[in-house]
């Protein structure tokens, strides 16, 4: 397969850097879950291409998820990159109560909506039933001519009355409705918490455990961020990096506001496309990608991107082409959910998006990283670098960096065919940085003198990256003249 696609980009252009294409930029985030709940599985998706281990909590529990961060960090003790952890909070949810069976609505039918336990409706043949939600604010919430949406979306009604603390529903969409389905409300506003008592628990168990990332779920405004980097407490502050999910009208509203708050986004097109108007949802990701693009943070986009090899060992051709799509504009990271953790054909899934990222990295994306804001210093100097590193076909850019920010600065730059070769002291500032595109990250002891940091950094090159002696790279990092001062190199990787 490498070998074809090889032959295939021959075909389309000859690159200084041709020998650096076949290192993927792209990072594959794989979710947790019951067929690859041991340690070989997770061994298996990290050698088919898994970058980010995701943990869900909406599923996983803390028992569960122990054990999945000690399986990774052993893992991390034997591999030549980090899996970082993702932790993906459950977040407040919606969702309708049990039923004793599955309840079959037709369209017309008539379908109540309580807030509080009720007996069975008249049983008239054009009544469905009554069904309890877990939403107190229901009735108060959604107006006459409103559309609920059950079951994600597969499912809809619309408000034809209030009656009391009780929705009189109209089927449009009917099928088999069973227990703790979620319930979307699209285009209104939840009275709902940021972050729930269980949310609590399962970050401070997060932190404990040293994860890297937590991703907040249904983030609807910027100081929903705040509230999560106040519960993280000041360790958490300092190892901890935070993405925002965006799942709903008033998150992509407020989207701005909520990317220059957080490390970083997800696009969640699950609850996204049910809370948006699915044809507008490819422009919606857009929107979010080009922010993310323009503010220099990470992005990642989840959500049915192989959904179909839940159940068959290959992805539909509309797939390819959607996944094809986000490699395109460029994000940081595509994510893999039901895909790796119910599926049938887990390696194989990560197998076929990591070949698909493969291919689509030999084209030309659209850029969207030109419109980055670059206003310090900092983001100067990485744009220089990468700018040279692309003229001259670097063999990649190194960059020597404490907690991981030069290193962030030059992957906003979005280097077209330069691999970055990130070189910290610090274990956490290494597996976090494995989420950025383009990034291969090592951890080497940093000396007083900067020159001995920079002849460590080009050995390891040579010896575990595989860089030719005869080969220059651009350095990033300081140098010392009456003091420590950030610089350009371009450097022979076999100068010590």
């Amino acid at each position: 397969m490498r070998a074809d696609l090889a032959r295939a980009t021959d075909m389309i252009a000859i690159d200084r850097c041709y020998r650096w294409a076949m290192r993927r930029k792209t990072k594959i985030i794989c979710t947790i879950g019951p067929v690859t709940n041991s340690y070989l599985a997770i061994e298996r998706l990290y050698d088919a291409g898994m970058s980010v281990a995701r943990l869900n909590m909406s599923h996983a529990t803390l028992r569960e998820a122990e054990s999945i961060i000690n399986w990774i960090k052993t893992l991390n003790r034997k591999v030549r990159y980090p899996v970082p952890i993702m932790l993906d909070t459950q977040g407040p949810e919606i969702r309708t109560g049990a039923v004793d069976e599955p309840l079959q609505l037709t369209v017309g039918q008539t379908l109540f909506l309580d807030v509080e336990p009720q007996p069975s409706a008249d049983g008239r043949d054009d009544i469905a039933a009554s069904v309890q939600v877990n939403y107190p604010d229901l009735p108060k919430a959604v107006g006459v001519g409103d559309r609920v949406r059950l079951d994600n979306g597969l499912l809809n009604v619309y408000v034809v009355a209030r009656e009391g603390n009780r929705l009189r529903c109209r089927v449009v969409d009917g099928g088999m409705l069973g227990s703790r389905k979620h319930v979307n409300l699209p285009g209104i506003a939840v009275n709902l918490p940021a972050i729930t008592d269980k949310d609590r628990e399962d970050i401070a168990f997060g932190v404990d455990q040293e994860i890297d990332y937590v991703a907040l779920s249904f983030v609807r405004s910027a100081s929903e961020v705040t509230q999560l980097r106040d519960l993280l407490g000041p360790k958490g502050v300092r190892t901890v990096k935070v993405v925002a999910k965006i799942e709903n009208q008033e998150g992509v509203r407020n989207a701005e506001e909520i990317a220059r708050a957080a490390d970083g986004v997800m696009v969640a097109r699950g609850d996204l496309g049910i809370e948006t108007d699915i044809a507008a949802l490819p422009s919606v990701q857009r929107k979010l990608v080009e922010t993310c693009a323009r503010l220099g943070k990470r992005c990642v986009v989840a959500t049915h991107l192989m959904e179909s090899m839940i159940d068959n060992p290959i992805p539909t051709r509309a797939e390819v082409t959607d996944v094809a799509n986000a490699v395109y504009e460029g994000v940081d990271a595509i994510m893999l959910s039901g895909e790796t953790s119910i599926g049938k054909y887990p390696i194989r899934c990560v197998e076929q998006l990591a070949n698909i990222a493969d291919a689509s990295e030999r084209q030309y994306g659209f850029a969207l990283h030109r419109a980055l804001a670059i206003t310090t210093d900092k983001q100067h100097l990485a744009h220089a670098a990468v700018e040279l590193a692309d003229a001259i076909g670097a063999a990649g850019i190194v960059v020597i960096t404490r907690r991981g920010i030069t290193a962030d600065a030059v992957t906003n730059c979005r280097p077209e065919r330069v691999p970055i070769f990130a070189f910290t002291n610090l274990s956490q500032t290494r597996r976090r940085l494995m989420l950025n595109r383009g990034v291969f990250a090592h951890r080497t002891p940093f000396s007083s003198d900067p020159e001995k940091t920079i002849r460590t950094a080009l050995r390891v090159l040579r010896e575990r990256e595989g860089v030719e002696a005869s080969e220059r790279v651009v350095v990033v990092s300081d140098v010392l003249a009456e003091t420590a001062v950030d610089a350009i190199q371009l450097r022979r990787v076999g100068e010590d």
